[in-house]
């Protein structure tokens, strides 16, 4: 039991605790006292639906309902999957009853034969299936809404489960439940999302809310392009020490490292202690962090700063065939500081539209520091603009060799003062390859606006 701990109310017959933070004193914990809070509410997650154990649906609701919980400090402990089968319904079901505080069933709620989520719970708990005149009213209603009547199999929706209170369904034909059992309550859901969306935000939301005692988690996401995990964890080594290792993750993927950081509790307190966070991870990756938030990519970071400092760039490109000026134009407003591109994929338009000396491609390979260099200072000029970015490489899954191996990937960025240059050696496939291989351009391109004239940080 950590100090400073508050109590979060009772569920099912539990008592549920909120985190605080810091170390027990003298490295010993505190003895619990009167008041003291035992354990996190603990929730699952039951999705039911055959489709969704096929190749051709995902289960998005779950993610919704993981997202909620999380900002609610509920602790999800199981996800599971059925298919439409009242048994496997029902032995799920009660597999979880007693067991948690919380269970949300999605799907399974519609009016065909295969809809059997609401036989399965009854038989779960051991109630019956009743028919709710009032629930036939509202589907009898809503169909004449539209003109229409209801078919005789739309009759099932309205069973209720034997003391469950309806959840009326303001988007679908197919109303929600709430019940008590075993210490566990129930939601019942339909498993279409944009009627489950509308349940969740009026049901669900206000009951974890209400059982929360104003406790919840928040997170911040910070940003970093082209350094390897493994040296984003090495960096953070003392926010492990300050902020405890659980509460501080790192999630790597092509040319981007996430640093995605907790906080439980009351408002204020996560809200100091995320803030604390921010600026200890900042102090620890510094300019390798180039933004905040889970939306948006390193081309919107490099627009804004464009657009802000009234700069313009080209790019000359030829192993990544235009992803580079895609991902400039993926963002609104982005006519205002990018004029166009030079894709030249092979040597005779390097030489044509870029101007690359044909000897120069001779020498050194259209793969090379020298043509890389040419490529931008040929772009800069054929636009005017004040930076032009090139890429040159070899992204696979052929035309590697011992001197060259596929990943070997030559930038440079041509500015007024002077034409910088990098090389790097990319893993993966041939997409994953053209993908960093553009990160690594705006990175480069990132850190020399940032630095002004003269003063290329990179």
């Amino acid at each position: 039991m950590r100090p400073g701990a508050a109590a979060g109310g009772r569920i099912g017959g539990r008592t549920w605790r909120r985190e605080s933070y810091g170390p027990a004193r003298g490295g010993v914990k505190p003895r619990p006292r009167r008041g003291d809070i035992i354990r996190a509410m603990r929730a699952a997650v039951l999705a039911v639906g055959s489709e969704l154990l096929s190749t051709d649906r995902l289960d998005t609701n779950s993610l919704r309902l993981a997202a909620l919980f999380e900002e609610h400090d509920a602790e999800l402990i199981g996800k599971a999957v059925v298919g439409d089968d009242e048994a496997a319904i029902a032995a799920e079901i009660g597999r979880r009853l007693g067991r948690c505080d919380l269970l949300v069933v999605t799907g399974g709620l519609g009016p065909t034969a295969d809809d059997v989520t609401r036989e399965g719970c009854a038989a779960a708990v051991g109630r019956p299936l009743l028919d709710d005149p009032q629930v036939w009213a509202a589907i009898e209603q809503r169909f004449a809404a539209f003109g229409r009547r209801p078919s005789p199999n739309n009759r099932r929706q309205a069973q209720v489960i034997e003391g469950a209170r309806v959840l009326p369904n303001e988007r679908g034909s197919a109303p929600g439940l709430l019940l008590e059992a075993a210490g566990t309550t129930i939601f019942l859901f339909p498993g279409v999302p944009h009627e489950l969306e509308r349940m969740v935000e009026r049901d669900l939301a206000p009951w974890l809310a209400g059982r929360s005692g104003g406790h919840g988690r928040e997170r911040r996401t910070l940003r970093t392009a082209m350094r390897p995990e493994s040296e984003v964890d090495q960096a953070l080594a003392p926010a492990y020490l300050e902020f405890e290792r659980r509460w501080i993750t790192v999630l790597a993927s092509p040319g981007e490292v996430r640093v995605r950081l907790t906080a439980a509790g009351p408002p204020a307190a996560r809200g100091a202690r995320l803030a604390a966070m921010v600026e200890r991870v900042r102090q620890l990756l510094g300019e390798t962090i180039y933004g905040e938030g889970e939306e948006g990519g390193l081309e919107q970071v490099v627009g804004d700063l464009l657009a802000a400092r009234e700069r313009t760039v080209a790019t000359a490109e030829s192993c990544t065939g235009g992803l580079l000026a895609e991902r400039l134009t993926r963002v609104p407003g982005s006519s205002r500081y990018f004029p166009g591109a030079i894709v030249a994929y092979g040597n005779a338009e390097k030489v044509a539209l870029l101007g690359v000396p044909a000897e120069m491609l001779e020498r050194h390979g259209a793969v090379s520091e020298e043509v890389a260099r040419a490529m931008a200072e040929g772009a800069r000029r054929h636009f005017a603009v004040d930076y032009a970015l090139a890429v040159t490489g070899i992204a696979g899954p052929e035309g590697g060799s011992a001197e060259k191996p596929v990943g070997t990937v030559h930038l440079a960025l041509a500015a007024a003062d002077e034409t910088r240059h990098r090389a790097v050696r990319l893993i993966g496939d041939r997409e994953r390859i053209r993908w960093q291989a553009s990160q690594a351009a705006l990175e480069m391109l990132r850190r020399r606006i940032l630095a002004g004239d003269g003063n290329d940080a990179a």
